[in-house]
């Protein structure tokens, strides 16, 4: 069936189609060419009309051609499709879904407003800053969101494109690299590359990524983590900056409205496939230099918003059945705290989920995710926590992602904390208990030496409870979220001013400290206790059991100048700036090192939970706590003082071979502490934080050696690190 554009704005013919128009098949969905043309599928229960909207090229406003569903013919079920001959790659098309507009009773359809297929594979990537036409109500109107908005939307809403999925992958094939030994460097795609110190053809882009290959692989990281790439408008704030006037952006992306695509915007190429297959390359070439990597996606909403926010997708297609809505349909429940609520838990939604996981793992070639407020995906269509959600049952124990790593935030913005307690099985968890309790060791006076310890060894009080394991729990020190290295240690206090929002937003429990000075100075004393105190807690970040996650630029001094929620600049103060490579290059020195000697001691990458048992009759137990004289260590007075002897025998069974015993020593008080090491053996100092470079972090082969039973003084704020030395 065919009709012209006229059937539902203005008269306008439509060129002839490039061949016949035949029933389809209902799966799958979205838009799959073949050799004959393109397969067009999309989910929409409450619609009473259903067209597609066909462009010839990305600026073009109003469609060459509307072809209507035939709801006889096209529909099988809640799923319109038709099959269009003639139909090639290259395609650009959108959705127009005509059905009740009755806000109370949750639906918002609205056949003015052009939809992105929530199958699109990319996207042309043209957003505009004013959503006015996207709107699906007249904001001039008394009634508000009651409203019905008769303005076309098609010049507002980048096109879907149909993609051809083939690609030479050159034999890729996921790294699988155990958990257990993986070190995550935590990115964003543009901030990465786009500063003019990165020295890169393609900056702020994929082509980028594969450029700055050669500089992670020096740092030795194992797994790039990328904030969010799936489609989203970094126009939505519309905000300004108070101190430049310039408009504030969505640069960390969490404001999907693509699943499958990733964004236009980070691809060099300017094709229109240029996005999948540039992002194609990147993990291709990734994976050639042994480099997984894991994407940070976002189920929990969308950014279509609350009832105010425009209508880009999926309130077009089926409001009621995309998001969790209120007693009153009229409103959306919002436990993402952006404004709406995806209903991952509807059968519908979870296949949809499973149908992007399995795309980006298995066209993609992704080797695992990091699940955005994921607390969200065990919510019911009430919004009750359940407790076995079946979405993250599912995605848990799905026979594709066996491999893939699933990673949770294991909360949301409603109050659903469940780190330690993610329902579904083997997922690891972000363990923000793990950054507080480090970052208060060590930028508190008194540190508390039961927490640190608890922390060290894998927080078995969270994962030990359901057999989940100590890579389990995937440690940081700082995010994308928060302050980062350099601000956690130079400022007390957060200064979001530049957000726009009069310092409101952002945490306020960072157990931050500024060490005397609030922010940059050029105090010599402050600033060497400050370059102490970033190698502390690298330090310890590395030298726990657990997954480490490192926050991209750390290792470069890179600050944000105090703002710990920078979530709405795409500038300088959060692109990563490689010339801290010559200023702070004693850090990155560090950072670098530290990183090999985690990878080379198994004692540091147990899959086992320490017992506090010996081995046999002839070891000491697998972990003993010690105060500075050597005994076992009382908790209760034991404030910041800390020496950790961790065997390195015993290990056949959890990594690929024995080690030797290690000897860590804390002292987070502000004056020296002197140890008494353990006697019956020699110990080679191989770290020492009080130490100016290079002799704060040493190849073993070029250790100093001491004796048992000599003591050792460790500086106020300082750690220390011994290998028992065998030779």
């Amino acid at each position: 069936m065919y009709s012209s554009l006229g059937t539902f704005e203005t008269t306008r013919s439509a060129h002839a189609l490039p061949g016949p128009i035949t029933r389809g098949r209902p799966k799958p969905l979205g838009a799959a060419a073949d050799a004959h043309g393109t397969q067009f599928a999309v989910f929409s229960r409450h619609a009473t009309r259903v067209s597609l909207l066909l462009y010839d090229h990305p600026e073009q406003e109003l469609p060459s051609a509307e072809v209507v569903f035939d709801p006889q013919l096209h529909r099988t079920g809640d799923i319109w499709h038709m099959h269009l001959a003639g139909v090639h790659p290259g395609q650009l098309y959108l959705y127009r879904v005509d059905g009740p507009y009755d806000p109370e009773q949750g639906h918002r359809f609205n056949r003015h407003k052009a939809l992105i297929d929530p199958y699109a594979r990319a996207l042309t990537g043209r957003f505009v800053h004013d959503v006015h036409a996207a709107l699906g109500y007249d904001p001039r109107s008394p009634d508000a969101d009651l409203s019905f908005s008769e303005e076309s939307s098609t010049a507002a809403v980048p096109k879907c494109v149909v993609i051809d999925e083939d690609f030479d992958w050159e034999g890729d094939v996921p790294l699988n690299i155990p958990l257990r030994e993986t070190v995550v460097y935590e990115a964003h795609v543009r901030g990465l590359t786009q500063h003019a110190s990165a020295g890169v053809r393609h900056p702020g882009t994929y082509r980028g990524v594969v450029e700055q290959i050669p500089y992670l692989r020096e740092l030795g990281i194992t797994s790039l983590e990328l904030l969010p790439v799936q489609e989203f408008n970094e126009y939505e704030i519309g905000r300004v900056n108070p101190a430049t006037g310039k408009l504030l952006q969505n640069y960390w992306g969490y404001s999907p409205l693509a699943f499958f695509a990733p964004k236009a915007g980070y691809a060099a190429s300017r094709e229109l496939a240029g996005p999948v297959n540039e992002f194609k390359f990147m993990v291709r070439e990734l994976h050639k230099a042994g480099i997984e990597i894991i994407l940070d996606v976002v189920f929990n909403h969308t950014g279509e918003g609350n009832e105010l926010g425009p209508t880009y997708s999926f309130r077009g297609l089926d409001n009621s059945i995309y998001y969790i809505l209120d007693h009153n349909r009229r409103y959306y429940r919002n436990f993402s705290g952006c404004g709406n609520t995806v209903n991952c838990n509807h059968p519908i939604v979870r296949q949809l989920i499973l149908d992007c996981l399995h795309y980006w793992v298995m066209e993609m070639h992704i080797d695992g995710f990091r699940f955005d407020l994921g607390s969200i995906l065990g919510r019911d269509s009430a919004g009750n926590l359940m407790d076995n959600p079946p979405v993250l049952e599912h995605i848990a124990q799905d026979p594709i992602l066996r491999n893939t790593k699933l990673i949770a935030e294991a909360w949301d913005a409603a109050g659903a904390y469940q780190v330690g307690w993610f329902p579904g099985g083997r997922w690891a968890e972000w363990n923000d208990k793990f950054r507080d309790d480090v970052r208060k060791f060590w930028n508190f006076e008194h540190g508390d030496a039961a927490q640190l310890a608890t922390r060290l060894s894998g927080s078995a009080d969270l994962y030990l409870r359901d057999g989940r394991k100590p890579f389990h729990s995937i440690n940081f020190v700082t995010s994308h979220d928060g302050f980062t290295l350099y601000d956690l240690v130079s400022y007390s206090k957060k200064y979001n001013y530049t957000n726009g929002e009069n310092n409101r937003d952002g945490h306020n429990a960072n157990y931050s400290h500024n060490h005397g000075i609030e922010g940059e100075t050029k105090d010599s004393q402050v600033n060497r206790l400050r370059m102490r105190q970033r190698k502390n807690l690298i330090g310890t970040l590395l030298l726990s059991q657990g997954t480490p996650m490192l926050l991209g630029g750390d290792e470069l001094g890179r600050t944000q100048h105090g703002n710990n929620n920078a979530y709405c600049h795409n500038d300088e103060t959060v692109w990563l700036d490689y010339r801290g490579l010559r200023h702070d290059g004693e850090f990155l020195r560090f950072f670098k090192a530290m990183i090999a000697f985690r990878r080379r001691h198994p004692a540091l990458l147990r899959g086992e939970f320490f017992t506090g048992e010996d081995r046999d009759s002839d070891t000491l137990p697998d972990i003993v706590w010690l105060d500075p004289e050597g005994r076992s260590v009382d908790w209760t007075t034991a404030g910041g003082r800390l020496a950790v002897r961790i065997d390195g025998g015993g290990l056949e069974e959890q990594t690929e071979g024995n080690d030797d015993d290690l000897l860590l020593l804390f002292n987070a008080d502000r004056q020296p502490v002197s140890f008494l090491l353990p006697s019956g053996g020699r110990w080679a100092r191989v770290i020492d934080t009080g130490l100016a470079p290079p002799e704060d972090i040493v190849p073993e082969a070029e250790a100093h050696i001491f004796d048992g039973g000599e003591r050792y003084r460790v500086c106020g704020k300082g750690l220390a690190v011994f290998l028992e030395h065998r030779g």
